[in-house]
């Protein structure tokens, strides 16, 4: 379920809803995980929410912590699908280090989102460490997917040529592959590079690329992520997936985002490239056109993440 592949992701939707049904009549409870990851790749911010507290309680309660490292590593995806880096790396840092975890897959699979999550929170410290950790399973592996989620991940914590090689080796190496989100995900990071480096037009390329993955598979919250870079590339609006407020100018869009989700304005500065002064400024505009007094009533003022609650961070 963690890598649906292009063809599988709407199928699944239809399964999950067969298996419920089985899991009513025999009392079984696997589906509600499917349909978790199906929330999260989706980024239903409060159905996914819901749900991973939800599994935790449960199992906590049940003794079954064998369940809890997919928890965690779906709380990380959730988070950074919605850009709250700080909450992502909480959760992979938690699984990664988990006993329970040992050598199960989802350890892997929240390395990968750990060292996303760092870059983007202004650690590379705790991403290139995470990344030895990947590299050790990816080069054994030698596969089109392993080598590509690899050079992704190296990228995320590389500068100039080094960063552009390997998010170019990341496309290739996914392109070969059936699994249309990753691919899209390296686009995405791709993208939001490329634009920070002032390449507005290839920047433009990858993220409609990624937004047209995204938007195809229902993925909504990589879907908002790409659209608000486009906008703020310069690009003609595209439909929205989650939706922000069209008062707001695409560079306040994205900061208000970002602040929602909890990031400080010297963190939000390091990830786009401005000075702590400049984003105030910004977001006090972006107070007065939604009418707000402080970032505590971001999320609520926000359309994009309309009741949404903050995405647990399981606790082992």
């Amino acid at each position: 379920m963690p890598h649906l592949f292009a063809g599988e992701f709407t199928a699944a939707t239809s399964m999950v809803a067969q298996v419920e049904s089985v899991n009513q009549a025999i009392g079984i409870s696997i589906a509600r995980y499917a349909a978790l990851a199906l929330a999260v790749f989706r980024g239903r911010e409060a159905e996914a929410s819901e749900l991973i507290a939800t599994f935790t309680t449960d199992a906590q309660r049940r003794g079954e912590g064998a369940w809890l490292p997919f928890v965690r590593w779906a709380t990380a995806v959730l988070c950074n699908s919605l850009g709250h880096y700080e909450k992502a790396m909480a959760a992979a840092q938690q699984l990664s280090q988990d006993s329970l975890a040992g050598l199960r897959l989802e350890a892997n699979w929240a390395v990968v989102e750990l060292i996303e999550a760092a870059a983007r929170s202004g650690m590379p410290e705790r991403a290139a460490g995470a990344l030895q950790r990947l590299s050790q399973t990816t080069r054994a592996s030698g596969t089109d997917w392993a080598r590509g989620i690899e050079a992704r991940s190296r990228a995320l914590v590389s500068s100039g040529e080094n960063a552009e090689a390997c998010y170019r080796e990341a496309i290739d190496h996914l392109g070969r592959t059936p699994l249309r989100v990753e691919l899209g995900r390296a686009q995405l990071l791709y993208g939001e590079w490329l634009r920070r480096q002032r390449r507005i037009r290839e920047a433009r390329d990858q993220l409609r690329r990624a937004h047209q993955l995204f938007t195809g598979f229902g993925m909504e919250a990589f879907a908002e992520r790409a659209r608000i870079e486009l906008r703020a590339a310069g690009a003609r609006a595209l439909k929205r997936a989650a939706g922000t407020p069209d008062v707001l100018t695409p560079q306040e869009a994205l900061i208000a985002r970002l602040a929602s989700g909890g990031a400080s304005n010297s963190q939000i500065a390091g990830q786009l490239f401005l000075s702590p002064a400049t984003v105030a400024y910004h977001l006090g505009k972006v107070f007065a056109k939604l009418g707000i007094s402080s970032r505590s009533q971001l999320a609520r003022a926000l359309p994009a993440q309309p009741d949404a609650a903050q995405p647990a961070i399981p606790r082992g």
